[in-house]
């Protein structure tokens, strides 16, 4: 076989695995399709809610799951299951520190994965990293000064204020890391998983206190960032498999 051939297998190969894998991601479409047709209350919380709420991620966990097997649970799986945790807390109000806690364990596996070797096959010494790294920062230190201010007037204030502080610096690390790997669907996951965050704060430490369609902002742009996440993953341990089978040839 030679050269040519074995370049448009390659490229046969990856038309089917892609296939398989939007096929693979039907549960997920269904479940947003579920939550989004339904779309019950915030002021209703209830079971059914939130598990229509965690439905779509936990079965982006359940995929990852099946391409990369148990050891994903110490990854990005592991960070969608944490995020579904987070979700369900969300759903009654009482819990929100505990969903915000969920959360930054998750972003703490994100950033771990990011970190690992199948992420580290190019060099990332450049200036316009290190420049993202620097914008990433001052967004996430401007956007916690802004809503300083706010948190300071909420009635769990001496828990909340320190706790959406760490909350921001592992987000900010997670999207720094995100640009690190050089992987596009990854790097878009966690920046829109920020302006998702961005616009949940903004509704829930009542910065603004009406803001029109909010919460299907904050829910569109959650389960584009999670899906985006997910398939990147998916996606580096596919290219991971094809350099190793050229490094074979």
């Amino acid at each position: 076989m030679d050269i040519l051939d074995t370049f448009a297998y390659d490229q046969r190969e990856r038309r089917n695995t892609s296939c398989l894998l939007f096929i693979s991601l039907s549960p997920f479409f269904l479940a947003i399709a579920a939550y989004f047709y339904l779309w019950l209350p915030d002021s209703s919380p209830s079971i059914l809610a939130a598990a229509l709420k965690a439905s779509p991620v936990i079965s982006l966990a359940l995929l990852v799951l099946s391409y990369k097997g148990g050891r994903s649970l110490f990854g990005v799986a592991g960070g969608l299951l944490l995020s579904a945790g987070g979700d369900w807390c969300l759903i009654w109000p009482e819990l929100f520190i505990h969903g915000m806690a969920s959360f930054a364990m998750s972003h703490l596996l994100y950033s771990l994965t990011f970190l690992s070797s199948r992420y580290s096959t190019t060099s990332t010494s450049s200036y316009l990293v290190t420049f993202f790294y620097l914008l990433l920062w001052l967004l996430g230190v401007g956007m916690y000064a802004f809503l300083y201010p706010f948190l300071q007037k909420m009635p769990d204030a001496a828990v909340l204020t320190p706790g959406v502080g760490v909350y921001v610096a592992l987000l900010v690390t997670m999207a720094s890391l995100a640009i690190r790997t050089r992987r596009p669907l990854i790097i878009l996951g966690s920046l829109i998983f920020m302006a998702s965050d961005l616009t949940l704060s903004l509704r829930t430490f009542k910065v603004v206190e009406h803001l029109e369609h909010g919460r299907h902002v904050v829910m569109v742009t959650y389960y584009l960032a999670q899906l985006l996440i997910a398939v990147g993953d998916i996606k580096t341990t596919e290219d991971g498999d094809e350099f190793a089978k050229f490094k074979k040839t």
